[in-house]
């Protein structure tokens, strides 16, 4: 039986982990390259700022990024979830499930928990963005599950743009 703990919050963190490796002015840029760039992000989003806990989340984000590319199992996450458990707890409300750790990072496994309440609830949702001069991902809502962007303002755009130029040439 598969068991997920996850919210729409924790969906919302993953997505902007994984999107923390844009592409700026043609340049791949990384939000959490730097220490003082990760300790805002994290701190923004909730996350404990130490050392220990920032080269957990950029590990965890780069084997998750793979995993959604399709360049790596998830089997490669087995690593990362050493100290990690959940633990159920009842109150007047009902069940919910409480994360423990032991030693494990925090946002890291939030994040690994928030991928698996995705696989689970929305298989095939989440996705690297169709433009490969683009490096985001997104998660699809759509009804017919057909989004292919990250946004369309911008990737859609610059796609459909780039296929109407290439018909219009070869005219």
């Amino acid at each position: 039986m598969d068991v997920y703990a996850t919210t729409p919050d924790d969906e919302a963190f993953l997505l902007d982990l994984l999107n923390t490796t844009p592409v700026v002015d043609g340049s791949p840029t990384d939000v959490l390259a730097d220490r003082a760039g990760a300790t805002r992000w994290m701190r923004d989003h909730g996350v404990p700022t130490g050392d220990a806990e920032w080269t957990a989340l950029v590990r965890v984000r780069s084997v998750l990024q793979a995993i959604t590319r399709g360049e790596q199992s998830p089997s490669a996450l087995q690593s990362h979830l050493d100290g990690v458990r959940l633990r159920p707890a009842a109150d007047d409300d009902g069940l919910h499930w409480q994360l423990e750790l032991d030693g494990a990072a925090a946002g890291a496994a939030r994040a690994l928990l928030a991928w698996d309440g995705l696989r689970l609830t929305s298989p095939g949702r989440l996705r690297p963005c169709a433009n490969t001069e683009c490096r985001l991902f997104l998660i699809d809502r759509s009804k017919p599950n057909t989004a292919r962007w990250c946004s369309m303002a911008t990737c859609g755009n610059r796609m459909k743009a780039r296929r109407h130029y290439h018909r219009t040439r070869a005219d």
